[in-house]
């Protein structure tokens, strides 16, 4: 061959490869200029003006300080234009979260948290909210009005909750989020964080909350929705596109370990023949999976796919005694729930809560993985499953004998029908019903057979007829019992007090807030204090009643008390609480806010006087 070839073969590869550079010069150019064009457009263009809007409806939340029969402190007040911004302080027509700081953490109801929750998922709490008009998002603002900052996350979803038929697909795409921060001030806040750019519309918006920061509960008004009614262009300063990537031939692909892709994640077909597995080879299987507990679900899902070796002690059923899919609510849905059958085998804790919503989960995806791994189930935790029904509940009782602890918290849409066959689960000793609809006839069912309880949350449960009915049945068959909620419950009396104090006297924690049934007059808190010694927790919350003899009574009998809230009573004196506090050293909240012998003062000079205890007064601007 002529030597010109090679020499002409070399000059046109050269040539090639000025053209392309060439070529991306100009396409980057086009696209800045684009960028340019579109960023001009969007200020002057009338034709897409943004839309302002407050939100329509609640259509879910997890948990709120209201009553469910009525509109103060509830999440329903998020609906609308604004009650009472910008004022600041505690008003009944916001929307209050159940819990605020890390006192209900410290309880003796608290339940050990999951392991292997991933490090950016700290949400406690959450309420979904419908607007009227589809938009692309500009701004979402929610309008703070007492303890800012406890919103951390701010989602949008693709499904409009107004359709008349079920959406084709569903996403949801995080908007802003943040780790918790402690902001200093109390005051009103009109919150606006910067949140990114979607390419669907919504009118389906997501707070979610963490509270743990917070010296008092946080109080939300309203929240205000921007958005452009057309698909806005993406701008300079929003352009999803990195310009280094136009030197590469190739684009990368993005490692995607969601939860609905963990068939491919764990798939060791995928894996090809390697070399050596290095000291991995001599190391013990038992350390080894050691070592792999402490990895989070997406985490064990990458690592499947560097060797076969690791991709066989990530599928181990052992790696999965403890499984947290709460963070993953987002994505988890049947095909999910299928492929970690396999590797659920020997699955003990198992915490579904928040997820399965709008049909992500079905019945029968959820029956199929109960009869698969629900046998050595002890722990299930449920908390706003919103596509539990009957057939569910029977399927856990059915598939779950040694369920223990099983938490169906804000499960409202639960039909009262299908709470009966919890009564088959006899080991029960941790059952939530908090916001649901259990009626008074199942409820005895549960308690007459499951004996063995230690903690009880009925707090909110409004289709239970008599409370005295039912904490009669407590006190007679519930001997073990530790930690029992009645927060809101409508009609219970001092004959029900009676019979509980005197069938469960290692009751540790008791919440009676907000029972207007309740009078001091009659002597039911003075028999509960000299009857219950364990007491740690002890919430009068909003009753008139109580007064300096049953604060005394408390004192006397009661010196393992941590925590006590007499909200709104006006009988109670500085004097009394001296007494209180003197006695009871491990004291650590007392809430006396509203309470109208209390005065500032009195916090102050308390507060210096007992300075380790956190004595929480509310205000009214």
């Amino acid at each position: 061959m002529s030597p010109v070839f090679p020499m002409l073969t070399v000059l046109t590869m050269f040539y090639y490869m000025c053209l392309r550079r060439r070529a991306r010069t100009a396409t980057r150019g086009e696209i800045m200029n684009s960028h340019r064009t579109v960023e001009s457009n969007s200020r002057t263009s009338p034709l897409n003006a943004e839309v302002v809007q407050y939100a329509k409806e609640v259509v879910d939340f997890s948990s709120h300080y209201g009553s469910e029969n009525s509109m103060s402190y509830t999440m329903w007040n998020l609906a609308g234009v604004p009650n009472v911004f910008p004022s600041s302080g505690d008003f009944t027509q916001t929307a209050v979260f159940r819990t605020y700081g890390t006192w209900w953490d410290q309880c003796p109801s608290a339940p050990v948290p999951f392991k292997r929750t991933p490090a950016n998922f700290q949400s406690q709490d959450y309420v979904e909210l419908a607007f009227e008009q589809q938009v692309y998002p500009t701004a979402v603002h929610v309008l703070e009005t007492y303890h800012p900052g406890a919103v951390i996350r701010i989602l949008a979803c693709s499904a409009n909750p107004y359709s008349p038929g079920p959406p084709a697909e569903v996403r949801w795409e995080t908007l802003w989020s943040e780790k918790p921060t402690k902001v200093n001030a109390s005051q009103a806040r009109q919150f606006k964080p910067c949140i990114k750019q979607i390419n669907f519309p919504t009118n389906l918006i997501r707070l979610e909350i963490n509270s743990s920061l917070l010296d008092y509960y946080t109080e939300l008004d309203a929240v205000v929705l921007h958005g452009m009614k057309d698909k806005p262009m993406l701008s300079l300063k929003t352009s999803l596109i990195d310009m280094n990537d136009l030197e590469d031939d190739d684009y990368e692909e993005k490692d995607d370990c969601e939860i609905d892709n963990l068939n491919k994640k764990f798939s060791s077909t995928a894996l090809r023949e390697g070399p050596s597995n290095g000291y991995f080879d001599r190391l013990p299987y038992e350390l080894i999976q050691l070592i792999l507990n402490h990895l989070t679900l997406p985490d064990l899902c990458r690592l499947a796919q560097t060797c076969k070796l690791l991709n066989q002690h990530c599928c181990d059923p052992l790696q999965y005694i403890h499984l947290n899919l709460q963070p993953y609510w987002a994505k988890l849905n049947d095909t999910s729930l299928e492929f970690l059958q396999a590797r659920c085998t020997l699955v003990q804790w198992l915490n579904l809560s928040w997820t399965g919503n709008r049909g992500f989960i079905s019945v029968a995806g959820f029956s199929r993985f109960l009869k698969v791994c629900g046998s050595e189930l002890v722990r299930l935790e449920l908390s706003c499953s919103h596509f539990l029904n009957e057939t569910c509940l029977e399927i856990i009782s059915e598939m779950c004998p040694n369920l223990q602890d099983l938490n169906l918290s804000s499960c409202d849409k639960l039909p009262p029908q299908a709470f009966s066959h919890i009564a088959k689960l006899c080991g029960l000793k941790r059952l939530v019903l908090y916001r649901t609809k259990v009626e008074q006839t199942a409820l005895l069912s549960i308690l007459n057979f499951c004996s063995d309880l230690q903690h009880l949350s009925l707090g909110s449960c409004v289709m239970i007829e008599d409370y005295d009915v039912t904490a009669s049945m407590i006190g007679a068959k519930c001997k073990k019992l530790r930690t029992l909620d009645l927060w809101r419950c409508k009609n219970i009396t001092e004959s029900g007090i009676a019979e509980l104090a005197s069938g469960c006297p290692l009751l540790e924690e008791l919440d009676l807030g907000w029972c207007p049934t309740l009078q001091s007059s009659t002597g039911c808190f003075a028999r509960l204090a000299r009857q219950l010694p364990n007491l740690q927790k002890l919430f009068l919350t909003a009753n008139r009643s109580v007064c300096d003899t049953d604060i005394e009574e408390l004192a006397c009998n009661c010196t393992r008390l941590r925590q006590l809230d007499i909200l709104g009573t006006r009988m109670v004196s500085p004097a009394s609480l001296r007494k209180l506090l003197e006695s009871c050293k491990d004291l650590s909240l007392l809430d006396v806010s509203f309470c109208s012998q209390i005065d500032n003062r009195a916090v102050l000079e308390l507060s210096a006087s007992f300075p380790k205890v956190f004595i929480k007064k509310s205000f009214t601007q």
